[in-house]
């Protein structure tokens, strides 16, 4: 295991074109850290100067203290999984998990106990005899993730290695990766797309996009609390409900759309912050399970239901809000018919302001 250090990391493109922007953060020893973000953001340019497969323009990057830039990836003792198994399909499970290892020139008893040890751990002992071919998805990934795990690296890479399986086999080699990870205290970086992968696994999360570290926390830190408007529109599914507008104080804090006038109320803890955004627009963000059917005297706004997704433990409603779509989570019970008006009122301890100029967030 290791520790891994990243300081003031850029990647420059011959055409100029920066790929990642003053990357610094440490992961700690056995930590499991995410890299999540839309395609284009910057995770696999990261994670592959930390394997030494992209050349790093500025900054350090170390691995267990020692400065790594000019390494080569076959000495920074680091092992990685791409989204692509990656197999060869004229060997067995057993000589790929190997294959690796006797390239290195280990001895045939070391090769034949460590592949006998991992294929234990991911349930491929009756399969070591197997070709590729014969294997499912699912037992693929596992036999590119065992040829990692045998050379007990210091740090483990995973690229995206769940994007080429169906949903069900998703689910459980995320839960799969999460017990190896418990069970072995690797020092992992796991690179997606998927915000549900990310908030599930990750210990915890760095948001990119554009190149830039957008907020780096636990995923409950980064669901209560995003940093800027990116963030809390990237992570939750369904997405945050934003509404823009000017925010007053009268008798309460109103915030005045084009359309209408929302009462606020007192908003006791987020009221000084909001003092001095009195008179400035902002941003309204708030999660579909805080915006819920309320009585007259409770609502804070009347929307009409135009779409009613049910998916069986919860129902997903979309609302019509002038002229602005609206997503509610509601439990079946609460289900109405299309086209119902609804009062809806929000939990205004768990609003959302930011600035509407920069995207930050009003804390």
């Amino acid at each position: 295991m290791a520790t891994v250090r990243l300081d003031r990391v850029r990647k420059i493109y011959p055409n100029g074109h920066v790929g990642l922007d003053d990357a610094s953060f440490d992961i700690a020893d056995g930590e499991l850290l995410v890299l999540v973000g839309p395609s284009g953001c910057g995770k696999t340019t990261l994670l592959r100067m930390m394997a030494g497969l992209e050349s790093i323009s500025s900054g350090t990057l170390s691995i267990d203290g020692h400065l790594v830039n000019d390494v080569a990836p076959k000495d920074r003792d680091i092992a990685m999984v791409f989204q692509n198994y990656a197999l060869y399909p004229h060997m067995s499970v057993a000589e790929n998990l190997g294959f690796g290892l006797r390239l290195r020139g280990k001895s045939r008893d070391d090769v034949e106990r460590r592949v006998r040890d991992v294929a234990r751990l991911l349930e491929l002992e009756n399969r070591l005899d197997s070709k590729p071919a014969a294997l499912s998805g699912g037992q693929r990934q596992r036999v590119a993730l065992g040829r990692a795990l045998v050379r007990e690296p210091k740090v483990f890479l995973l690229d995206e290695p769940l994007s080429n399986l169906d949903a069900k086999l998703r689910l459980s080699m995320r839960v799969e990766i999460a017990r190896l990870h418990r069970q072995l205290g690797t020092t992992t970086v796991y690179v997606t797309h998927d915000q549900v992968e990310a908030m599930t696994l990750g210990q915890r999360i760095v948001v990119l996009d554009g190149g830039k570290i957008q907020q780096i926390d636990t995923p409950m830190n980064l669901y209560a609390r995003p940093a800027n408007l990116f963030v809390a529109g990237f992570l939750g599914s369904p997405a945050m409900n934003f509404l823009h507008g000017r925010l007053r104080r009268e008798n309460g804090w109103i915030l005045d759309m084009t359309h209408a006038s929302l009462m606020l109320g007192d908003l006791r803890t987020q009221s000084a912050a909001l003092e001095r955004r009195n008179g400035h627009d902002i941003v309204l963000g708030v999660r579909p399970e805080d915006l819920q059917p309320a009585a007259d005297e409770a609502a804070a706004l009347t929307a009409v239901v135009e779409v009613i997704e049910p998916i069986g433990n919860e129902v997903f409603l979309n609302l019509r809000f002038g002229d602005k779509p609206l997503v509610s989570r509601v439990l079946p019970h609460q289900m109405p018919a299309p086209s119902t008006a609804l009062q809806m009122g929000f939990a205004t301890d768990r609003l959302h302001f930011f600035d509407a100029g920069s995207g930050m967030r009003i804390a």
